[in-house]
């Protein structure tokens, strides 16, 4: 996997993957784009997320929406590395069940998700989760 970032200007860049999808990168609070750690949240959460919904999929539940909600916490001397993480899962859809939710957030939190085994030799990582029948 490769990755292209070009500075524009300040502390504003572009990133640039592989595929040719472009993200704004703003080391300024706040800046016209996400930081680079929100971005390493956002790809946990994006990460996990695809896990979940595929695997309830494969286990052929009726699911219609997935929301992580995420919330981390970082050291206070620099460098100021996240130190918690928690990724709240909302799951919507038919007749779902309660222990294949749950399982499907374990084996991505716990197997799949490559973002979170990187980032959990090195912080707390939790998870909850809340299901809407639709």
């Amino acid at each position: 996997m490769k990755a292209k970032v070009t500075w524009l200007e300040g502390m504003r860049f572009e990133g640039q993957s592989e595929s040719g999808h472009k993200l704004i990168l703003d080391g300024t609070n706040p800046g016209q784009g996400a930081s680079p750690m929100e971005a390493v949240l956002l790809g946990a959460g994006g990460c996990s997320a695809i896990d979940v919904v595929s695997i309830l999929e494969k286990s052929r539940q009726q699911i219609s929406g997935c929301e992580v909600e995420l919330a981390a916490e970082r050291a206070e001397q620099a460098p100021r590395v996240f130190t918690n993480i928690n990724m709240h899962f909302i799951v919507t859809g038919q007749d779902l069940s309660e222990k294949r939710v749950a399982r499907a957030i374990e084996l991505s939190m716990e197997k799949y998700c490559s973002v979170m085994k990187m980032l959990d030799k090195a912080l707390v990582a939790t998870s909850s989760y809340e299901i809407h029948q639709a």
